[in-house]
């Protein structure tokens, strides 16, 4: 009985999966995948892309891309090859206009988290607001571990910091202790 069962929904599933077009479909659903429909995603090794800067995203898409940021494990560097060029506007369009994530509830040091990230000047490019610097991403309401993982990256080089202002990798001359409070502090402010 279960052969039969078995037998009957490959038959059935079979044609759709012949009928299967990828190019029926938004780019951002390629996307979609890991970051979420709307940009917010379920697992903090994946940024959240909701209402983040057009600007930013594509100029990271294009990073990833020309092989000038690899510090992901290459997941990224493989799907962005699926992107035409020309959808990469479309695509960086469709989330920065979502609705930004949720602040995620306070877990760790957040006062000293505040109180480093305005000690080391990172509201001065990464403000809150959306007149900000258009290349500069917002990092409020993202996963703390995803944040973690970012500054640990530009702090011990494996994330490449040519692109970025000398003072950067200056900022991030932290403790680990440190980051990870900027990072949950981060977390739980809500973006504006």
């Amino acid at each position: 009985m279960a052969a039969r069962g078995f037998a009957l929904l490959m038959l059935f599933a079979s044609p759709a999966a012949a009928d299967y077009d990828p190019s029926q479909y938004p780019a951002y659903e390629t996307c979609a995948l890991c970051h979420g429909l709307f940009g917010v995603s379920h697992s903090a090794k994946f940024p959240n892309l909701g209402g983040q800067k057009k600007a930013y995203i594509e100029a990271q898409v294009r990073a990833f891309r020309e092989g000038h940021r690899t510090n992901d494990g290459g997941q990224m560097v493989t799907i962005v090859t699926e992107l035409q060029p020309e959808d990469i506007p479309f695509v960086a369009d469709w989330f920065s206009t979502q609705d930004p994530p949720a602040a995620y509830p306070a877990a760790g040091d957040t006062g000293l988290g505040a109180a480093r990230f305005s000690d080391l000047g990172c509201s001065g490019c990464h403000d809150n607001s959306p007149d900000g610097a258009p290349g500069v991403p917002y990092l409020t309401a993202q996963h703390a571990d995803y944040l973690v993982k970012q500054m640990t990256d530009f702090r011990d080089a494996r994330r490449d910091v040519r692109a970025i202002p000398g003072m950067h990798k200056a900022t991030l001359d932290i403790p680990d202790a440190e980051i990870a409070a900027v990072a949950a502090y981060l977390a739980a402010t809500e973006r504006r």
